[in-house]
């Protein structure tokens, strides 16, 4: 992907993250006085921060609409940033870690389920829009993954062929998720069947991303890869509070650490290309 081409699909990941702002803050108008409405004795996520910060706070619909935003908003600041910082700076790693951040945008397809109890339409869309959320976060990870292994040193000739790749690899997992139209959890997700499976791929992926990012530190006699792997640790403790918290205690400490840490990622990628 040459430097021309990079910059137009960034430009063009500005307006998606921009579009899908435009449609949280639209959206909110009917769903944030039907919170209330909602049945508040759903199950809630099992992930590991939430389980702890459940025993200290109750659910709030409006906690995980906060968060949602917080998510969009992620996206489209670090697409716009990433676009000027790297304008003229070529770094193999960087396309994939703008599809990882790009990602997150996909979370705002969880308002899909208030969306459904206000208006009743069918369920298969909740199906439709709930695989599409899953192909998003595997495809976000499976980048960041893709630029572990391009730091590490393997040759990628081409930027398309990884993406149909890391597509199909998405694709593999997620059209097959049995989902539950009927059952769904406090931070808008809906229940499927391979949950703890999930949560054991992401944490195996992002495990062997941060080894790959420390190989590249060896390979290449930089230590600036090591932080990029300390920032790919702290990004995955910032996704998950995001992804699966339902309280007022998630928002702060999930944006927080996920900026962090995605900051340090592409503050380091730019400090090692700033002079190649």
């Amino acid at each position: 992907m040459t430097l021309s081409e990079r910059n137009i699909f960034l430009e063009t990941a500005i307006f998606f993250c921009a579009a899908v702002i435009i449609y949280i803050v639209v959206s909110s108008f009917s769903i944030i006085p039907f919170y209330q409405e909602m049945d508040e004795g759903i199950r809630r996520p099992a992930y590991l921060f939430q389980m702890i910060s459940g025993l200290l706070s109750g659910n709030s619909f409006l906690a995980v609409h906060a968060i949602l935003t917080l998510a969009a908003l992620f996206s489209l600041i670090t697409i716009i940033i990433i676009f000027f910082f790297f304008e003229r700076t070529h770094s193999p790693e960087i396309p994939y870690i703008a599809l990882f951040v790009i990602s997150f945008s996909f979370e705002a397809l969880r308002l899909i389920l208030p969306l459904h109890l206000i208006y009743h339409f069918p369920n298969i869309y909740l199906i439709i829009v709930t695989r599409i959320l899953y192909f998003a976060r595997f495809f976000g990870i499976f980048s960041l993954f893709t630029a572990g292994v391009c730091a590490a040193g393997l040759e990628i000739q081409k930027t398309r062929n990884a993406i149909i790749v890391i597509t199909v690899a998405a694709l593999a997992i997620t059209i097959r998720v049995p989902i539950d139209v009927l059952a769904w959890d406090t931070s808008l997700n809906m229940v499927n069947g391979f949950s703890s499976m999930f949560r054991i791929i992401e944490l195996s992926v992002f495990i062997t991303t941060m080894i790959s990012f420390l190989v590249a530190a060896k390979n290449r006699g930089s230590r600036e890869y090591i932080y990029i792997a300390v920032g790919v640790m702290i990004s995955l403790a910032g996704r998950s509070i995001l992804l699966g918290t339902d309280n007022w205690i998630g928002p702060v400490p999930g944006i927080v650490l996920l900026s962090f840490g995605t900051w340090l990622i592409c503050s380091k990628l730019h400090k090692i290309y700033l002079w190649l």
